[in-house]
């Protein structure tokens, strides 16, 4: 109850925040808060705007989905099987520095324009954020609690069940939080041209035509939409990680 109040309190100081700056600046490139807040209600309200958060809510969960059911295993395996994490290592260590949202065009022309080349680059980008970080959890697992399982004559999959992806599970889930954030911000990029759908493509086609209400409405869009997923990831985090929340 304390956080939740926590945060409706940063959120009201935010908008004051918001409304002095729009007085004070006096300018229409920043329309106050409550006029932003009125047209995203009446959009909201009229189903204008419901389809696009649809869309790119759909994007940017499909692309968080397939990177985490592929970098979570490969990433598990790599770190803990030593002959398969020094052969791959280098791998990762070559194409995960790699500005990854340069190949959109690429994944264009790969894919096209539709769904699927966007989807496809938000879980490329999100993909070697949350592999680095399993790699990584499972490596540094305490070799006892193997010991401990192979004395019970555990199987290798048994290891990896009750033991690897319970110890990394932390670990795994906040790389997923700091990804909501990247995959949200990558879908802006995708939306920002050759398509007709979604918040970005609201927020673009605003700023091209100077309507700076429908602009913040299309920002506020999508902070809404990356505050709803991450408050979703939030929740799943503390039902199946109940032992962090013991103090």
């Amino acid at each position: 109850m304390a956080r939740k109040r926590d945060i409706l309190i940063a959120g009201l100081v935010l908008l004051v925040l918001w409304e002095i700056a729009a007085i004070l600046l006096d300018t229409m490139a920043l329309p106050e808060p409550w006029a932003v807040a009125a047209d995203l209600a009446v959009k909201v309200v009229s189903g204008s705007l419901i389809d696009d958060i649809a869309i790119s809510g759909m994007r940017a969960l499909l692309g968080l989905f397939f990177a985490v059911i592929t970098a979570v295993p490969l990433g598990l395996l790599i770190g803990s099987e030593p002959p398969l994490r020094k052969t791959l290592s280098p791998f990762i260590y070559l194409l995960y520095p790699i500005p990854h949202v340069v190949l959109l065009p690429l994944v264009i022309i790969l894919f096209g324009i539709g769904n699927t080349s966007k989807i496809f680059l938000i879980s490329l980008i999100v993909f070697f954020q949350i592999l680095v970080t399993a790699r990584d959890a499972a490596k540094n697992v305490h070799q006892n609690y193997l010991y401990s399982m192979q004395t019970l004559d555990a199987s290798h999959f048994q290891v990896y069940v009750h033991v690897i992806l319970p110890a990394t599970l932390p670990k795994i889930l906040t790389a997923m939080r700091i990804s909501i954030g990247t995959a949200v911000a990558i879908l802006f990029f995708v939306e920002s041209f050759a398509t007709t759908r979604g918040l970005g493509y609201i927020i673009m086609d605003s700023w091209g035509q100077a309507d700076y209400v429908a602009l913040y409405t299309g920002i506020s869009a999508m902070a809404i939409l990356g505050f709803s997923l991450y408050l979703m990831l939030d929740r799943l985090e503390r039902r199946i990680c109940r032992w962090q929340n013991i103090h």
